[in-house]
């Protein structure tokens, strides 16, 4: 291994150990008893860390838990333990989360969320309760008739904390970057405020704690759709995040409608909650985000050529009618180019339609090489493409010509390719569609009877 690559992993798994000693310090706090985290944040950063990096940064996570373990739980047999426990549940929530359920993108698709709830929650956390639960009897520090009860707690403080933290981390790794306009940014502000005040009542206590104020913890769901159809994943696991601590804050000081005598049991049923929550919330947002997704192919197949990806015909028009617009306001002149490229036929011919269809896309790159922002390139019919150059006078435009045409016969493929173009200027060519194509098409024509070289470069 290359000496920087080697660096570069190293500082990995160190990183990952202090994230993870660091998750676990939290999730302690938030503990009621070091064997009762409602949500143990720690296994959702384990599985996010794996799914980022590879199953060789796993030393971090063994690391993170041992040291984590030896200051809470004290034997360094027990912490050994429940640190292999903890490793082997990542690793193997990795391995089916990557086998079954599009590994780091199952955030995705909702069917792929689902699938990585499951896998990478309940069924790996089996794992680590199960060797967790199995260390602490073996050193003394649980007895045996709580062997189930201590196993439960756990299985589904992990199983709740991967749902809940693992696509919170991965979202945000992978798009850490916040966009949006300014009243983009004040609906999602508005969005936690709200939600974070709502949480903040509704789990505080403020209209009664325990089994008698059920389903007020329904009051925070609105919030949550709101960040499901106006934002997006991130935004979602983001909602879910607050959301969490502030229940499992309130919760743990015996407030909220989770409350109750016994702590463990509140934070058991707050973990379902959340667990349940966070699973359908986060398959809901990938639906939502698929949906969108959807919506837009279905547009860009709308006023996109399919095979050369550049505006269709039908975007054109559109784009030159408000370009005639536009010049009625401002008076700036525009240029419609019209290129035909030479002899499709014969390529169609001598090397087969997919070399057409590679002649085409071509001629598509020049055009896109040659555009600026505001221009339109389009494919008009067949061979034939148009490039709509607002504010240009007809000698740019020429010039513009000139590099397409060189670029072009110059671009090093088989079979060659020339092109020939017409120009038509607004106003001096006409101010309407026809008179503007029809300009556009005679100078095509006339350039179709003269020697090819009729664009040359200046020296």
């Amino acid at each position: 291994m290359p000496r920087s690559k080697a660096l570069r992993q190293i500082a990995t798994i160190a990183g990952l150990a202090a994230a993870y000693f660091a998750a676990g310090e939290l999730g302690v706090q938030l503990a009621a008893t070091h064997t009762s985290a409602a949500v143990w944040p720690c296994a959702g950063l384990a599985v996010a860390g794996l799914l980022l990096f590879g199953y060789e940064v796993w030393p971090g996570i063994l690391l993170g838990a041992l040291l984590l373990n030896l200051t809470t739980v004290g034997k360094p047999p027990v912490a050994v333990g429940i640190a292999l426990g903890s490793t082997l549940e990542a690793l193997a929530a990795t391995y089916l989360v990557t086998r079954f359920a599009r590994g780091h993108a199952a955030c995705e698709r909702a069917r792929d969320f689902f699938k990585f709830a499951a896998l990478a929650g309940p069924v790996s956390a089996i794992v680590g309760a199960t060797i967790a639960a199995t260390s602490l009897v073996q050193g003394g520090l649980l007895a045996p008739e709580q062997f189930w009860a201590t196993w439960a707690r756990w299985w589904l403080g992990d199983a709740a904390a991967v749902v809940l933290a693992a696509p919170l981390v991965l979202l945000w790794w992978e798009d850490p970057r916040v966009r949006g306009t300014l009243e983009q940014a004040l609906e999602a502000a508005l969005l936690f405020f709200g939600l974070s005040a709502t949480a903040l009542v509704v789990f505080g206590g403020m209209f009664g704690n325990g089994p008698q104020s059920y389903a007020l913890e329904a009051l925070c769901i609105p919030f949550l759709l709101w960040a499901a159809f106006r934002f997006g994943r991130r935004e979602m696991a983001t909602a879910l995040g607050v959301l969490a601590g502030i229940a499992i804050g309130t919760t743990a000081r015996g407030a909220g409608p989770f409350a109750a005598d016994d702590a463990q049991s509140a934070l058991l049923r707050l973990a379902l909650f959340l667990g349940i929550l966070a699973a359908f919330g986060m398959a809901l947002s990938a639906e939502v985000a698929e949906r969108r997704a959807a919506e837009e192919r279905a547009r860009n197949l709308a006023i996109s050529d399919p095979l050369t990806g550049l505006a269709n015909y039908r975007q054109f028009v559109e784009a030159l009618e408000s370009e005639i617009k536009r010049f009625g306001r401002t008076e700036r002149p525009f240029v419609v180019l019209l290129l035909d490229l030479d002899g499709l036929k014969k390529i169609n011919d001598a090397h087969g339609h997919i070399a057409g269809s590679r002649a085409l896309c071509r001629m598509a790159d020049m055009l896109r090489l040659y555009s600026r922002e505001m221009d339109t390139a389009a494919r008009y019919g067949g061979d034939e493409f148009v490039l709509i150059l607002p504010e240009t006078d007809a000698e740019a435009a020429r010039l513009v010509a000139q590099r397409i045409s060189k670029r072009l016969a110059e671009d090093g493929e088989e079979p060659k390719l020339s092109v020939s173009i017409g120009m038509a200027v607004c106003p001096e060519d006409g101010e309407t569609i026809p008179a503007i194509l029809n300009a556009a098409d005679r100078d095509l024509y006339r350039e179709k009877g003269v020697p090819r070289r009729r664009f040359v470069l200046p020296s």
